[in-house]
């Protein structure tokens, strides 16, 4: 399946993820924001170099650590330069058929992380606009009942 058509994120998997971290959840994305941050960068700096061998252990390591939060696209897109990058290390061809999914892979690891935190942290997201008072509807106006 092309990973243009997995979802984003696995929101059972996700809640799985989190419920066996229980404490420690938070911590652990964390890891996996600067983890997947460095290994992306590895993976754009080892196609640049188009060394297909060096793209294959931070492939594999962000499909592995994608996979474990539920970001099933991430995981599917690393699990195609992995495969693709050991393919044309047997081959002795360059990976030059990867640079779209490369090209995807930050733009989607940030959509995914927005994704993830937002849940994360779902306080931020669903503060109310008015600390302790009720919000007025705009029918409502100043000094008038709604």
């Amino acid at each position: 399946m092309p990973h243009h058509d997995v979802d984003l994120v696995d929101w059972s998997e996700y809640t799985r993820t989190r419920n066996e971290l229980g404490s420690a959840f938070t911590r652990i994305l964390g890891y996996f924001r600067e983890d997947g941050a460095k290994s992306i960068s590895a993976i754009e700096d080892a196609f640049r170099a188009r060394k297909a061998a060096v793209l294959v252990t931070p492939a594999h390591t962000l499909k592995g650590d994608s996979a474990q939060f539920g970001a099933y696209r991430l995981s599917a897109m690393a699990e195609e330069i992995e495969r693709i990058a050991r393919r044309c290390v047997e081959t002795h061809e360059g990976p030059d058929e990867l640079i779209e999914t490369v090209v995807a892979l930050r733009p989607c690891f940030t959509e995914t992380m927005a994704l993830l935190d937002r849940d994360a942290t779902p306080l931020v997201a669903r503060r109310p606009a008015v600390f302790g008072r009720r919000a007025e509807t705009p029918a409502a106006g100043f000094g008038r009942a709604g």
